[in-house]
């Protein structure tokens, strides 16, 4: 089984790039839906936030208040590190289960969409690994029309490898300059090409 991990840039197009892989039959789980599922009301993961960052990081209904958390993190190190402590092993176990189920399944190959893949040590899960990328002006257009600050997205940029480390260490490329049949012939090409290989 061709396990796949999707990484890249935020705003660069990995989701664009699970959806058009999933369009083809590709089974997908996505780490970011995964983070959000380890920190649902009474799951151990909140109540260690809650520990650390203080009861207030939870509004009335009990759910992770994430702009406030993501206010904390991204502006200290610290509670950065302190918060992918709780969350990434979690995280992993989750992703590692579905490509067990695969596995059994008897599925040809998987995708994991994991935007930290290389800063959490992951590579040695993949057989390939994919890397979703634009150029500098394009993310920060991205991002800038979901509405984030130039100062947001300085703080993500800062606590991610840069996109040309990403690329080097990535086994394919996809460049999501371009319109969508474009990207999905990037990802059709990088399809055949791992079908070639097994």
């Amino acid at each position: 089984m061709n396990v796949i991990g999707l990484t890249g840039g935020i705003g660069m197009g990995k989701s664009t790039s699970a959806d058009l892989l999933a369009q083809r039959g590709l089974p997908v789980v996505d780490t970011d839906q995964l983070a959000r599922q380890v920190v649902e009301p009474g799951q151990p993961a909140l109540e260690e936030i809650k520990e650390y960052f203080g009861a207030d990081i939870v509004d009335a209904r009990g759910q992770l208040r994430r702009d406030q958390l993501a206010q904390r993190v991204f502006a200290n190190e610290t509670h950065r590190q302190r918060l992918e402590a709780i969350l990434h092993p979690r995280i992993r176990a989750l992703w590692l289960a579905s490509v067990e189920v695969w596995r059994a399944e008897g599925r040809d190959s998987g995708v994991v969409v994991i935007p930290l893949l290389f800063e959490t040590n992951a590579e040695r899960c993949f057989d390939t690994i994919i890397c979703v990328a634009c150029s500098p002006r394009t993310q920060r257009k991205r991002l800038m029309d979901r509405g984030w600050t130039a100062e947001q997205i300085e703080q993500r940029l800062r606590a991610q490898w840069p996109i040309e480390k990403k690329m080097l260490a990535s086994h394919f490329v996809i460049w999501t300059e371009g319109g969508l049949d474009v990207h999905a012939g990037q990802l059709d090409r990088v399809l055949r090409s791992c079908r070639q290989q097994t």
